[in-house]
């Protein structure tokens, strides 16, 4: 029995042996067999390989003498186009600031003419102002008014390249185009707050449209289009524009408020009556808007991905608005006695113009002084301009004008820059962005009228103007 079972279990060792052999040679088959489909893969794989690095051997070869560049050529015009939507987002933050500062009725009418400017002031931009802003030698008269034609050829050739602007200038021309078609409608857009309320919206949807289209666009020439301010001995300057933005739009304003006048009702017999706008907290969430949209203004305004430059630019931004708002802050304390909300988002905004001119030639504690003179200067800046009637709803006139004027005479003090090239910078610009909105307004004044009724100014600009009220109920 015990020799039977010995036979058995050799036996099925046997059978088991003969299976696995069995199985090892089939798995050797199908491994032979499938061996053509791997090495056909690996051998996609491989050509796929190659025919990128072919395109991108391509890519190089296209760069021609600025091939070494090429990675920071890239990084820069990924940097500049998003700092552009950035700018762009300072336009929402424009418009719930100054909705929040107004009354409800006039809500609509604030938003809309906000859509109006961006949107016309892009296609306007691309029709004559960017070839105007930079004539590039294209003068009528020499150095101080270029106006040419729409963009063209902004693609091909050198313009694919860092051959468009090199270190200083390190994008394609699309992307100098959208960055610069971003700041230009902020102009008119300051101009909206400051005339909120009572201005006739046909008058200003053309005065917006020609305001960008020439004026700013020629008043930035003589600056950023190499005109006569930069052809000076000693060159004005002005970083991201303290001046040739913000103070050719509070310029502007002033201009327009003195043709149009105060609201009904704002400044009696008994003084100033408060006209308070109807939510806080939608300007603020335009104040905090305007602050980030800010890092793409300064930041972007490097031109390229320059490390160095770069992180200084978004340092002294950040510190000069933070010292704006605490010492207008604790200005309106004492002036006012009462911390007041209005005054430190106006305080922070004017850091943020403090710093505009000189961010990439101060260090963070001359930024933080710079911010914090802004927001002094602010404070008392809206308190006097009510008391000689100058009626500004969002406090435009305070914060782009009268502190771009600090702001580009404090790079003379902190930055270096010579101090009579400054002045007679802010001069030059100031003047002609005041005469040419003066003079526009008074013809649209004088032609169809620039300001609604008493009637249509008590029921509201929306109802009035659009038709419908910005809430129901």
């Amino acid at each position: 029995m015990r020799k039977l079972t010995q036979i058995t279990t050799k036996v099925w060792l046997l059978a088991l042996t003969a299976t696995l052999l069995a199985g090892i040679g089939q798995v050797s088959a199908q491994d032979e067999a499938a061996q053509p489909e791997v090495t056909e893969v690996a051998d996609a794989a491989a050509d796929e390989v190659s025919g990128n690095k072919a395109d991108y051997d391509e890519l190089i070869a296209a760069q021609g003498n600025e091939a070494y560049a090429f990675d920071f050529f890239t990084t820069s015009m990924l940097w500049t186009v998003i700092a552009a939507a950035m700018v762009f987002i300072m336009h929402l933050g424009f418009a719930t600031l100054e909705a929040g500062l107004t009354q409800k009725k006039n809500t609509i009418n604030i938003l809309f003419k906000n859509v109006w400017i961006i949107s016309v002031g892009l296609l306007t931009y691309a029709a004559i102002g960017f070839n105007t802003h930079y004539p590039c030698g294209s003068w009528q008269i020499e150095n101080f008014i270029g106006i040419n034609g729409p963009i063209s050829g902004l693609t091909g050739g050198e313009n694919d390249t860092f051959a468009y602007g090199g270190l200083g200038l390190a994008m394609t021309a699309y992307g100098d185009f959208i960055f610069q078609a971003m700041f230009a409608a902020t102009a008119a857009t300051i101009v909206s707050g400051a005339v909120a309320e009572r201005v006739k919206l046909s008058s200003f949807m053309i005065y917006s449209t020609i305001l960008v289209a020439f004026g700013y666009t020629i008043a930035g020439s003589w600056h950023w289009g190499e005109g006569f301010l930069n052809q000076m001995e000693e060159p004005f300057y002005d970083f991201a524009g303290s001046t040739v933005v913000h103070g050719f739009g509070g310029a502007a304003a002033l201009a327009a408020v003195i043709v149009l006048g105060p609201r009904a009702g704002k400044y009696t017999s008994n003084g100033v009556k408060p006209i308070l706008g109807h939510s806080m907290p939608l300007a603020a969430v335009g104040v905090f808007l305007l602050f980030f949209g800010w890092f793409g203004f300064n930041g972007g305004s490097v031109l390229s991905a320059n490390p160095g430059p770069l992180g200084l630019v978004f340092t002294t931004t950040a510190l000069a608005a933070a010292a704006g708002a605490v010492a207008s802050i604790f200005t309106a304390m004492v002036v006012l006695k009462k911390p007041d909300l209005s005054m430190a988002l106006n305080g922070l905004l004017a850091g943020l113009v403090s710093i505009t001119a000189g961010a990439d030639a101060v260090g963070p504690w001359q930024a933080v002084l710079m911010g914090a003179i802004g927001g002094v200067i602010v404070v008392f800046s809206i308190l006097f301009l009510d008391k000689i009637k100058i009626d500004d709803p969002v406090g435009a006139i305070s914060v782009h004008g009268v502190v771009g004027i600090w702001g580009t005479i404090a790079v003379a003090i902190f930055g270096g820059a010579n101090f009579m090239s400054q002045i007679y910078g802010v001069i030059a610009v100031y003047a002609f962005a005041f005469i040419f909105s003066y003079i526009l307004f008074m013809v649209l004044k004088v032609t169809m009228g620039v300001r609604v009724s008493e009637e249509e100014e008590a029921e509201g600009l929306d109802v009035s103007e659009h038709g419908v009220p910005a809430y129901n109920g």
